[in-house]
């Protein structure tokens, strides 16, 4: 409980939770994230597969991964494997995806789902014309701070909401993704994408997105890694995403702040600090009273690894119930829209219409 309200960052897995699991890409998140996050809720691994043979060896003996698939296609022909956690470059996820939807199995896409919008839809609309679930790795939702916010803003803690604002300054270690920094696109792309994918859970859709993107001087990195966001809804919210990357000094910030009639949630970001270590987020509330009291939440789960097993145990129920993941490729088509007009909005210096 906090201030009268029921909250919970424990995230459950289904009743079945035994399906199994073949692992695309064995890169450093699945190795620092998704596995960790499976092993600990005991999910069933049964085989992973990466371009680079080595790589999957050594991620199969650390993880304790049974097979090592010599190819995708032998991976997909494993009839005990139902869902494919597929780990890869968005500009390549779109063949692997329809190969994976083509073999019947249900899909965990890394985002974002696409680097392009049409490849986008044409993964959301196979996997719908196949009948196989498929949800998006955007596992912010299931972050201390974003799940307890949301269930603090659903059960009307903080009335009809007028102001939100996710805040960031930091110093990125892209080197940890080389290729991300020699992507034309990065800050909005592999970044706020959750961001924006989070305001979108917590509030909805907006009705325009205007957004300014900059890079730092003398960056290495190639595409965008600062921007400001604004998305404005037809009511009288408004959202600020406002994110730097290179804050090479000691005062570092990663904070949330959302604001309305009847109260207010604030908290940090704690995987932010010291990215990957990082810490457990925190979150206080406020109603707006007399007292003016601040309370403050007890937080257990950390982003990484914890908030991985989100997304999967969401596809899991999907399997069973045959209703949509949280974050279901339809859904996601949402997030995408927005992260395009962000960079619509910059190319054309305007506000665009959704």
């Amino acid at each position: 409980m906090l201030a009268g309200y029921e909250i919970d960052d424990t995230i459950a897995l289904p009743p079945n939770a035994n399906l199994g699991i073949g692992i695309i890409g064995c890169g450093g998140i699945v190795n620092y994230a998704h596995l960790p996050a499976y092993r600990k809720a005991g999910l069933n691994i049964l085989a992973c597969y990466d371009q680079n043979p080595e790589t999957a060896r050594t991620t199969a003996v650390v993880h304790a991964i049974p097979v090592v698939s010599g190819s995708l296609e032998k991976l997909l022909a494993n009839p005990e494997i139902a869902i494919v956690d597929i780990a890869i470059h968005p500009g390549a996820q779109l063949d692997v995806a329809l190969q994976a939807i083509a073999a019947g199995k249900h899909l965990l896409c890394q985002k974002p789902l696409s680097d392009n919008y049409p490849d986008a839809v044409r993964i959301v609309e196979a996997a719908e014309a196949a009948g196989v679930q498929i949800a998006v790795n955007q596992q912010m939702r299931w972050s201390a701070g974003m799940r307890v916010a949301k269930q603090l803003i659903t059960q009307g803690a903080i009335g009809t909401p007028a102001d939100a604002r996710i805040e960031v300054s930091v110093r990125t270690p892209w080197h940890m993704w080389p290729w991300i920094g020699e992507s034309e696109r990065i800050e909005i792309m592999f970044h706020s994408i959750h961001y924006q994918d989070s305001i979108r859970y917590l509030f909805g859709d907006p009705s325009g997105v205007t957004s300014i993107h900059r890079h730092f001087p003398n960056q290495p990195e190639r595409g965008e890694t600062r921007s400001q966001t604004v998305f404005t809804y037809p009511d009288e919210l408004t959202v600020l995403i406002d994110v730097d990357h290179h804050n090479w000094s000691d005062d570092v910030y990663a904070r949330f702040r959302f604001l309305g009639d009847r109260g207010i949630i604030t908290g940090t970001i704690g995987l932010l600090y010291d990215y990957p270590a990082g810490r457990v987020d925190s979150l206080r509330y406020q109603a707006n009273d007399k007292q003016h009291i601040w309370h403050e939440a007890d937080l257990h789960t950390w982003w990484i690894p914890d908030a991985f097993l989100g997304p999967m145990a969401s596809l899991m129920e999907a399997i069973h119930t045959g209703q949509p993941a949280l974050t279901n490729g339809r859904d996601n088509l949402g997030t995408l829209h927005t992260v395009f007009a962000s960079y619509q909005s910059a190319a054309e210096n305007r506000m665009i219409p959704l």
